[in-house]
């Protein structure tokens, strides 16, 4: 590859403050909200030109899983749901709103239209990041930065070992550009929703039609209500083979997504009934990527610490429950290693500090689906919710560092404890001292 030297140049800092947070997507949100209701000064850095990440500008058509309650995810949906709908369904132009106003109330510095370039390292200590903009080369500083960039962009740069995608060959869960189609007939409308909804339509079973009729690597069909009348949110595209980090691959990704909606479109009109009608009325302007990087901590998270809902000492996130949603790598539907529908674990598992924590850094955070943990246990992890309450865990250890002027690491996660139990959250079970992965009854 050909190279271009560039000449050294000096970086504007355009601001120091307590924590610098990278994404706005719910991890990154409730970071930065967490963080600065603990009375640090933050800046939240997004590359997009709205908050909420998939969300908001993937258009997600609802929040799945289970998380904490009475954390920071509950509030964002008190404050967001759309009345006459249910409260898991995504209104993301109300949401986009909401986040707007909660992140300006806590007293956040949002800066949109941030991309990150590099990190701004002393040795091994991250101390800020620099981003490129239409302002030009920047620096923002900060005592402790958060990486809520899905991706682990940040601390991939910063030096942090990661694996991509599955350990034993590097493939990585399909991307998806979700979209609506409007004129359809809810009254008559069938809408599965899990990979292993197989219901009955006129011409047969609807994920075997989708499997004969779509273009591969499409072939799953999943509908989704909206909250507006006569609209269903269609999570149909499927594009394989491809990394989320790569801007080439994304780019085909797009290709490959807007030319199978017209296909999906045709489908649902000809095979299932209330949809005779429909018509695209708008897609996401942000790729649904589902996994990259998996960034190492010091503890990586496992499918048995999900499936056994462990409780560990150092957990800093709780009542984490959903399934291993693995989209097939391969193609269309489940993956042959997950489980929809025939997920038994219902008690909730936590999440540990040390898994907040990248190895071979200091100074940063994780949260979201970029923490340390496997490729099967990223499936249960990924979900919204569970993201959020990352965020408000990385945001909280975050602002007790900056304050008593240490570094994460060097943090008792029990201080991030006390602040969660004074706010209610708590396991359902607690853990014997020094018995980590062992679950005894209250």
């Amino acid at each position: 590859m050909q190279n271009v030297r560039e000449p050294a140049r000096e970086t504007p800092v355009a601001a120091a403050v307590d924590i610098v947070v990278a994404g706005a997507g719910p991890a990154g949100v409730a970071a930065a909200l967490c963080a600065a209701r603990q009375g640090a000064r933050v800046i939240l850095l997004e590359q997009a030109g709205a908050v909420g990440g998939i969300a908001t500008v993937g258009l997600m058509s609802h929040w799945v899983g289970r998380t904490q309650a009475g954390g920071i995810y509950d509030e964002i949906i008190v404050c967001s749901s759309t009345a006459g709908y249910p409260s898991h369904l995504i209104d993301p132009e109300r949401l986009k709103v909401v986040l707007l106003e909660m992140l300006a109330e806590a007293g956040v510095d949002l800066r949109l239209y941030q991309y990150v370039a590099a990190p701004v390292m002393d040795g091994q200590r991250i101390t800020g990041i620099i981003t490129e903009s239409k302002s030009g080369r920047r620096a923002f500083l900060g005592k402790v930065v958060v990486d809520a960039t899905g991706d682990g962009d940040v601390a991939a740069r910063a030096g942090a070992p990661f694996v991509s995608g599955r350990e034993s060959d590097g493939k990585m869960q399909p991307m998806t550009l979700m979209f609506k189609v409007a004129g359809v007939d809810l009254d008559r409308a069938v809408l599965p929703q899990s990979f292993e909804d197989e219901r009955m339509v006129p011409a047969g079973p609807v994920q075997q039609l989708g499997r004969r009729h779509l273009p591969h690597p499409a072939g799953h069909v999943l509908l989704y209500h909206a909250t507006l009348p006569g609209v269903v949110t269609v999570n149909m595209t499927n594009c394989i083979g491809l990394d989320g980090t790569n801007a080439d691959d994304l780019t085909a990704a797009e290709r490959q997504s807007r030319r199978q909606m017209i296909a999906i479109v045709e489908f649902l009109r000809a095979f299932v009934p209330g949809f005779e009608n429909c018509y695209l009325i708008s897609s996401a302007a942000l790729m649904g990527v589902r996994e990259t990087r998996h960034i190492l901590g010091d503890y990586l998270l496992t499918a048995e610490d999900v499936a056994e809902a462990r409780i560990f000492p150092d957990w800093v996130v709780c009542e984490s429950q959903f399934n291993f949603d693995i989209h097939n790598v391969d193609g269309a539907g489940l993956d042959a290693d997950g489980a929809q529908q025939q997920f038994r674990q219902t008690a909730g598992y936590t999440i540990p500090y040390r898994c907040l924590l990248p190895r071979n850094v200091e100074g940063l955070l994780t949260a979201g689906r970029c923490i340390s943990g496997t490729h099967k246990a990223h499936s249960n992890y990924r979900a919204m919710p569970i993201c959020a309450s990352m965020g408000q865990a990385a945001g909280i250890a975050a602002a007790l560092s900056a304050r008593a002027e240490i570094l994460p690491r060097a943090l008792d996660p029990a201080q991030v404890q006390a602040v969660l139990l004074a706010q209610g959250i708590a396991p359902r079970v607690v853990m014997a001292a020094g018995c980590a992965g062992e679950i005894l009854t209250r």
